[in-house]
């Protein structure tokens, strides 16, 4: 099994507004604990010996909470800014950060703004094999996501992102689609990749990039999942969330 999981939680997250201007979205309160007590305490339920949590924007407030919370989760503190610097931006810098720490071992990779099922995660987590995996979950609306396209055998042939309807996909069957929900299993492959890609259209430097990098070589392969997801992006998403996690 994978002991180590990298959570990417060092954004701005400007979806959130107001509620997260002065802490980070991540610690907004659910109930009586901050999303990130429920989030982690999910993970430890998996299993895993290593969360490996990766910050940037409000630094303070993230060490406060390991602090708070350090007996209870085995957590290691990445700094990204410190690493890679403020200038280079996107969703490869918080796994380029991760380098070090992660050494030469296999391991998951996942947004700090998303639950997913304990079963799941340790389904993928016991993936410890020589290929990558992308999650894959389907979704009523595709276009806001990156689509998977992938072989016969799994393997996948590129990520879609922000898929047009009726030219990369037929809205009408949008649930036969797989979208990426943002988990993932890695080879240390990865931090070649992340350091060979240019920054996108977006002026960012994308983690999708690096991935389509290593497909090419038939290195990753798609993992379906079968239970739950629940996001937590935007003010939308509080009412969802404390009825999932407080139920």
């Amino acid at each position: 099994m994978i002991n180590k999981i990298v959570i990417l939680a060092a954004g701005r997250a400007t979806r959130m507004k107001e509620l997260a201007k002065k802490n980070p979205k991540h610690l907004i309160k659910i109930g009586h604990k901050p999303f990130l007590y429920y989030f982690f305490n999910n993970l430890k339920k998996v299993g895993f010996k290593e969360m490996i949590l990766i910050i940037g924007n409000f630094r303070q407030q993230m060490v406060e909470f390991v602090k708070k919370y350090e007996g209870e989760f085995n957590l290691t503190l990445v700094d990204q800014f410190k690493i890679i610097g403020t200038k280079k931006y996107g969703t490869a810098c918080p796994v380029e950060a991760a380098e070090n720490v992660v050494g030469k071992d296999n391991f998951m990779v996942v947004n700090g703004d998303d639950i997913f099922s304990v079963d799941d995660l340790k389904k993928m987590a016991m993936l410890d094999d020589k290929f990558c995996y992308v999650a894959g979950i389907h979704h009523p609306e595709p276009e806001h996501y990156g689509i998977l396209e992938y072989d016969e055998n799994n393997f996948l042939k590129r990520i879609i992102e922000k898929p047009t309807p009726g030219i990369d996909f037929n809205q009408s069957r949008a649930m036969e689609y797989l979208i990426s929900p943002g988990v993932y299993k890695f080879t240390p492959e990865i931090f070649e990749a992340v350091k060979k890609i240019k920054k996108s259209a977006r002026g960012e430097y994308e983690l999708t990039d690096a991935i389509t990098l290593l497909a090419q070589n038939k290195k990753v392969r798609i993992f379906p999942i079968q239970n739950y997801w629940q996001t937590f992006t935007s003010p939308d998403d509080m009412a969802k969330m404390e009825k999932f996690l407080l139920k």
